[in-house]
């Protein structure tokens, strides 16, 4: 099979790109792997990988051979798709579609598996509470990644309090903290210095991660979302879903 086209190497740290050659079964310098074209197994390899070093930590879950994920990139095909999210207000909403003409205006971005559809967003619900995108998987529609976002918020508030009002407009939210088994929250900061916050909603229906921040005067809240077997099943793809948002041109 002839090798595909993969992000850089030179994004991961050394040691990191080390993993990805041990994995893939290849030999190979570092200084050699920064500028590499990567073959398939290199590709698995290095998405296993992303998730764990966009904030400079460790994911636990493991990648599959055998995962959906994995299934796309054999057939030599990207998992995953780029979303750019411009969360324009709901005055200036002007309907739906046009993905690709969004990204000079992105105002955030995150990954979405092959084959997940896109849930349209009415005016009125972009209004009423700030949903501005959301995808879900058309064969377990249980799982999914959705963004709200609310202007007028310059720097997030205690991590606590966040996390407690994000609920008051999501009913799901509220169902999940309610019947929590556990809630993890951490803070994070990306290269720039931008605060993070991450929580981890484990309950026995549903397992749900978010990360919310501030940039461009908006609070901007990112969801994934799954019930509790599928999250089994799926945990390192839903990772990378979560793992891949961030804000742009802040």
């Amino acid at each position: 099979m002839a090798a595909m086209a993969c992000i850089s190497l030179a994004t991961l740290p050394r040691s990191s790109k080390a993993r990805v050659f041990a994995a893939a079964g290849r030999g190979g310098s570092i200084a050699s792997a920064s500028t590499a074209t990567c073959g398939r197994r290199q590709a698995l390899a290095l998405l296993a990988l992303t998730s764990s070093t966009a904030f400079g930590s460790n994911s636990k879950a493991a990648f599959s051979l055998d995962s959906p994920v994995a299934a796309a990139a054999e057939e030599g095909s990207s998992p995953f798709e780029t979303y750019y999210g411009t969360a324009a207000s709901a005055s200036s909403y002007g309907g739906y579609g046009g993905n690709a003409s969004k990204k000079d205006s992105a105002e955030y971005i995150f990954e979405v598996p092959q084959g997940w559809k896109e849930r349209l967003i009415s005016k009125v619900e972009k209004g009423t509470n700030g949903t501005d995108s959301e995808f879900y998987n058309p064969r377990r529609k249980g799982e999914k990644t959705y963004l709200t976002y609310l202007a007028g918020f310059r720097k997030l508030a205690n991590r606590d309090n966040v996390l407690n009002d994000l609920s008051l407009s999501d009913v799901s939210l509220q169902d999940d903290i309610s019947q929590a088994d556990s809630i993890k929250a951490s803070d994070k900061q990306n290269d720039s210095g931008q605060l993070y916050y991450e929580y981890e909603i484990q309950g026995p229906v549903a397992h749900s991660l978010i990360f919310v921040t501030c940039a461009k005067n908006k609070l901007y809240a990112h969801y994934v979302r799954a019930p509790t077997q599928d999250w089994t099943r799926d945990e390192p793809m839903l990772r990378h879903v979560h793992e891949s948002f961030m804000t742009v041109g802040a």
